[in-house]
């Protein structure tokens, strides 16, 4: 029997949702985010690279997986975040990036 992608691990475990637009984080991972995130800041971490939270919120479910399994969840997250976090982080058409 074939492995799942991680994607499709991600989707099964309700973390991922496909769609007509393409892949999108859910409630459920938008939460884990926040609490790894609040985690990370009353730990004073100074972090600015998106995959620390990422792999802290999926520590919080995956922390039996093994390193190669964390990694591509990781990496696989970390790319559907970034794309839905572009928009934001880039503001309106014409307007300078944020500082």
């Amino acid at each position: 029997m074939p492995e799942r992608s991680a994607q499709d691990r991600l989707v099964a475990d309700g973390y991922l949702l496909r769609g007509d637009g393409g892949v999108r984080t859910t409630p459920r991972w938008q939460a884990a985010m926040a609490r790894a995130a609040l985690g990370l800041q009353r730990g004073g971490a100074p972090w600015t690279d998106l995959r620390l939270p990422v792999a802290a919120a999926l520590l919080e479910r995956y922390a039996e997986a093994a390193d190669g399994e964390l990694v591509s969840l990781v990496e696989e997250m970390v790319r559907v975040e970034a794309g839905e976090l572009a928009p934001l982080l880039s503001g309106p058409p014409g307007a300078a990036p944020p500082p």
